[in-house]
C-alpha cells in the first residue's frame, strides 16, 4: 500500500516536469545561423555600419510566411548594427558575402519580443527568415 501512495506522486511529478519541458522545448533561446549558400573566394564582408541590400523572406514557426521583399523585386537597404532592423538581423548578418544565403531562426528576444507586431506577428513569436545579401556598400565608401 506504502508503495502505491508514493507511486502516484511521483508519477504526478513526472508529468509535471515532462509538461514543463515540452513547453520550453519548441521555445528558441539563442540566435541560430545557416550558410544557405557559400560564396567561394569571398574578399569583402560585411560589417558594422555597411549599407546592405538584402533580400529575405519572413515566416513564422508554423510556415506562415509574413513578409518578403521578393513580392516587391525590392531589396530592403539599410546599415548593419545601427538599430534600423531587428537585433536578430544585425547580429546574423555579420560577415556575409554578396551573393551569400542564410537561413536566421530567431529567438523572440532578438526580435518583437513580448509586444510582437501586430496583425501578422504574434507576441513572444520566434521568427524564420531566408535572405540574400544583393549587395554591400562598405560604410568607408558611403
Amino acid at each position: 500500500m506504502n508503495y502505491i501512495v508514493f507511486s502516484i506522486p511521483l508519477l504526478l511529478l513526472n508529468l509535471n516536469i515532462d509538461s514543463v519541458h515540452c513547453e520550453t522545448k519548441s521555445q528558441v533561446k539563442k540566435l541560430q545561423i545557416g550558410i544557405k549558400k557559400r560564396i567561394d573566394n569571398c574578399t569583402v564582408k560585411s560589417t558594422k555600419g555597411d549599407l546592405l541590400h538584402m533580400h529575405y523572406t519572413g515566416k513564422l514557426e508554423d510556415g506562415t510566411v509574413f513578409d518578403s521583399s521578393l513580392d516587391r523585386s525590392q531589396p530592403l537597404t539599410f546599415t548593419l548594427g545601427s538599430g534600423q532592423v531587428i537585433k536578430g538581423w544585425d547580429q546574423g548578418l555579420m560577415g556575409m558575402c554578396e551573393g551569400e544565403k542564410r537561413k536566421l531562426v530567431i529567438p523572440s528576444d532578438l526580435a518583437y519580443g513580448s509586444r510582437g507586431s501586430p496583425p501578422k506577428i504574434p507576441a513572444g513569436a520566434t521568427l524564420i527568415f531566408e535572405v540574400e545579401l544583393v549587395k554591400i556598400e562598405k560604410k568607408d565608401e558611403l
